[in-house]
């Protein structure tokens, strides 16, 4: 048995794809500042992706280690919620660097934005059942802090993550 808890393969792992997936997210939202494209909103749905990504690779990446047998679930479920962790940490603390960096102007364009976007979709909540009420509390819960938009971020990536873990589980345990 090896004495660094480095060298084991499951963190190892989660280390290199959590890490790389939540570098990636910040990456990509710096880029959106950077053209001048709102970094805050819709065009930043694809950093989920990136850590949806890293789980399944991240759990495919350990089955391949532990051939002939597999990880089993244990191993592969952890590998998946790992990675999720990391790469949701690093992206919510690179996106609220990056809003503080962008200042309150940006958050003012983006809060904006996405009060258009919701008055332009009111008439698709109110035909729906509580309408009213799911239009007023999502324009309630527009973020309008950096903290609002990192707290958001790692809730939803979490979320997302946790999700397609155990089904990558059970896909990768063998």
């Amino acid at each position: 048995m090896q004495s660094s808890s480095l060298s084991h393969p499951v963190l190892r792992t989660a280390l290199r794809f959590g890490v790389g997936a939540g570098l990636l997210s910040v990456a990509w939202v710096a880029a959106l500042y950077l053209i001048g494209v709102n970094p805050f909103g819709g065009k930043r749905l694809p950093t989920m992706l990136f850590v949806v990504g890293a789980v399944l690779v991240s759990q495919w990446w350990v089955r391949r280690h532990f051939q002939p047998e597999g990880p089993g679930l244990g191993r592969s479920f952890g590998v998946g919620i790992m990675t999720t962790v990391l790469s949701a940490a690093i992206s919510a603390t690179g996106l609220y660097g990056i809003a503080q960096v962008a200042g309150p102007e940006s958050m003012q364009r983006h809060i904006t934005e996405m009060r258009q976007l919701l008055e332009s979709n009111k008439e698709a909540y109110l035909q729906q059942r509580n309408g009213q009420e799911q239009y007023e509390r999502t324009l309630h819960n527009l973020a309008s802090t950096p903290q609002g938009l990192a707290a958001d971020d790692l809730k939803n990536k979490l979320l997302f993550g946790l999700l397609i873990s155990l089904p990558g589980a059970v896909f990768f345990r063998r």
